[in-house]
């Protein structure tokens, strides 16, 4: 395969479909959880939980970086906008999330803070030299994916010397989050029989980052590609590990991902940013070195050292359940608010909001249909 059109062949689409439906065992229930909301999109988009029997169900993780971010890291940002004379470069989709009482940076821009979307680093870098009495704030979010670039920007900064230049660092790492599912699920009823792995994180971290999913909770977990026909072989993939017993980590995705990852990328990020001790997520709460900050060799970029701000707790909406979307705990037509009060135009939670969000996925490809019938209060 080499062309994308051969990942949305229909007729191999159905092969699979018909291979999984022979190979699944009537007996027992799947209940396989795809952590990369790019997944999550793929299998709405192209209906592949409409191609799979009755028996196998997909689990939306908290694969999205967006929908991940809790709102004191929002309440934050818009403070340091506020409060000092800066400029905000922040991405296009975190401009609508919600924050504390519904604030969000377009807002906060609306009011007059000087907040820019940018489409990448280079844009913020770019603001940076064209203002250079002015700083420049980053607000860089993402998981393993985004973070060389960000590595990049600080390294660029340095040399440089673009001392108005300045980094607001929310990046995230998957395997600590993956870990949280699967040990809160330990203490469910309902488990995960398997797992779809990131894509595009582990071209940057490799496949081997996930051993600890096989060897600490005897999970098979399939490195799995975002078009349709690499998600439906990966589904397949493990359907017969489940059926065999087996437990170990197999990578559909070869053709992107190797065992190490781009070790080249791993060093940026190694020479210019550390390990948080503690880091809240939205939906899994503060988790152990699951983030990253900026390394005390660039601490004169660190926007949270240079631009100190003081928030007050932030709660969400009142009857959102993003947190327990982001679990795989609900399904977002579970969620009392889902389109009723909160739709595309109107969103009251991350999920919805985030092109690689749970529910944004639900409404755009017609699951909305299923809107739990409970009625909302706000």
């Amino acid at each position: 395969m080499k062309y994308l059109d051969e990942f949305r062949d229909g007729q191999l689409a159905r092969q699979l479909a018909d291979r999984i439906a022979a190979e699944v065992n009537p007996n027992r229930y799947y209940r396989l959880m795809e952590f990369c909301g790019g997944h999550t999109h793929a299998i709405f988009r192209y209906g592949i939980q409409d191609l799979m029997p009755p028996n196998v169900h997909f689990i939306h993780g908290p694969g999205c970086p967006v929908c991940v971010l809790p709102m004191a890291r929002i309440d934050q940002a818009i403070a340091m906008a506020q409060q000092y004379s800066i400029t905000l470069a922040t991405y296009g989709d975190l401009m609508r999330v919600p924050a504390s009482h519904r604030q969000t940076l377009f807002s906060a821009k609306a009011a007059g803070a000087d907040i820019r979307i940018i489409t990448s680093t280079q844009d913020a870098l770019t603001f940076a030299r064209q203002t250079s009495t002015r700083p420049v704030v980053l607000f860089a979010i993402g998981f393993e994916t985004t973070t060389p670039p960000t590595a990049v920007a600080l390294i660029t900064a340095q040399q440089e010397r673009l001392h108005n230049f300045s980094v607001f660092c929310n990046h995230v790492l998957t395997p600590p989050a993956l870990q949280a599912i699967l040990t809160d699920t330990a203490h469910q009823s309902a488990s995960i029989d398997g797992i779809l792995g990131p894509s595009h994180v582990s071209t940057i971290i490799g496949s081997a980052a996930y051993q600890f999913v096989t060897q600490a909770f005897n999970k098979p977990i399939v490195i799995a590609g975002f078009e349709p026909l690499d998600v439906m072989q990966s589904t397949l993939m493990l359907i017969r590990q489940i059926n065999d017993g087996r437990c170990v980590l197999e990578n559909q995705y070869q053709r992107v991902v190797t065992t190490a990852g781009n070790c080249k990328a791993q060093a940026l990020m190694k020479m210019t940013l550390k390990l948080r001790p503690q880091f809240e997520w939205r939906g899994l709460g503060w988790l152990a070195n699951s983030a990253l900050q900026i390394a005390d060799e660039y601490a004169e970029f660190d926007a949270e050292q240079r631009f100190a701000v003081t928030i007050k707790p932030s709660e969400e909406q009142r009857g959102c359940q993003c947190p327990s979307v982001l679990r795989g705990q609900l399904e977002p037509t579970d969620c009392p608010l889902f389109g009723r009060v909160c739709n595309p135009e109107n969103p009251l939670g991350a999920c919805m909001v985030s092109s690689e969000g749970a529910c944004a996925a639900y409404w755009n490809y017609g699951r909305r249909a299923n809107i739990n019938p409970s009625i909302a209060v706000l």
